[in-house]
């Protein structure tokens, strides 16, 4: 399975971008997807999360309120429309996604999307 990002860039504070990510292969499902974040020097983190079944959702508290995750089932493809962004937002956000194929489990990482927001 693969994945491709795109949308990250340069914004003021205060402004919206809309990152996307395609998922694209042969003869998988996907139970979750979700968006990651790594400023430099920091770990990894959550930033939000979707479900395959039902489209529950799960947001990082600073996020919750400013970014709205969401999946185009039909296309494989997410979604994070992100407002009201701060300096603190800037990083490269990835995109994962968790499934099945028809041999096993996968778990995979898009190559990142460069999010800088200017104060």
């Amino acid at each position: 399975v693969q994945l491709v990002e795109s949308g990250g860039g340069l914004v003021q504070a205060g402004g919206s971008l809309r990152l996307s990510c395609i998922a694209s292969g042969m003869g998988f499902t996907i139970n979750t997807m979700g968006w990651y974040r790594q400023a430099p020097g920091k770990q990894r983190e959550l930033v939000a999360r979707i479900t395959n079944l039902g489209g529950s959702t799960v947001y990082a508290d600073s996020v919750k309120g400013r970014f709205t995750i969401s999946r185009d089932y039909a296309k494989n493809m997410m979604y994070l429309q992100m407002n009201s962004l701060k300096p603190e937002d800037t990083a490269v956000y990835y995109c994962n996604a968790v499934g099945d194929t028809e041999i096993s489990r996968y778990d995979a990482w898009g190559q990142g999307t460069q999010v800088t927001v200017s104060s």
